[in-house]
C-alpha cells in the first residue's frame, strides 16, 4: 500500500485541557514531512519546550494516554534515536508550528499509531522516553 499523506488530530488530556491541533505527514522524494500547528499548549511547564514523539499504540485510551505505549522504534536503538523521535516543539504564547523532514519511517510505518506531546523537554540522553514528563496531548495518524 502506498500511502502519501496521514494526519493527526491532537488534544489534550486533564492536564492540558486547551490543547489542540493537527499533525500532517506528506511523503517526499527524501522523506517524510512532518507539519505540526498546536496551540493551547500549558505555559505552566519548565520551559517552553515540549517533546514530541510518535508512539507504537493504537490508541490515545487512558486518562495518561497510557494506550498509546512506548517510542516507536523499528531498529531497537537507544533513545533518541527511536524511529519516532521528532524534534521538540518551542511554544511561543502557547502556540507552535514546526515542519521538519525524516527519512526515520515512512507513512506506512505510522498510520495507526499514536503522536504525542510531553510537559517537559526531551533531554536526548534518558533512557528509554528523554525524560520528556507526562503525556498531555494525543491523536491518532490516519491516512487522508
Amino acid at each position: 500500500m502506498n500511502i502519501t499523506n496521514a494526519s493527526a488530530v491532537i488534544r489534550g488530556n486533564a492536564d492540558a485541557p486547551r490543547l489542540r491541533g493537527h499533525i500532517t505527514f506528506r511523503k517526499r522524494r527524501s522523506g517524510v514531512l512532518v507539519t505540526v500547528d498546536i496551540s493551547g499548549l500549558p505555559s505552566d511547564s519548565k520551559s517552553d519546550f515540549f517533546a514530541l514523539h510518535i508512539h507504537e499504540g493504537e490508541s490515545c485510551g487512558g486518562r495518561d494516554f497510557s494506550n498509546a505505549g512506548r517510542h516507536f522504534d523499528m531498529t531497537r536503538s537507544p533513545h533518541p534515536e527511536h524511529s519516532g523521535d521528532l524534534p521538540p516543539l518551542l511554544s511561543c504564547r502557547g502556540r507552535a508550528y514546526m515542519s521538519v523532514l525524516t527519512d526515520r519511517f515512512d507513512i506506512e510505518d505510522v498510520v495507526g499509531r499514536t503522536v504525542i506531546i510531553h510537559s517537559d523537554p526531551d533531554d536526548f540522553r534518558t533512557q528509554p522516553s528523554g525524560d520528556s514528563g507526562s503525556r498531555i496531548g494525543c491523536g491518532v495518524i490516519r491516512r487522508n
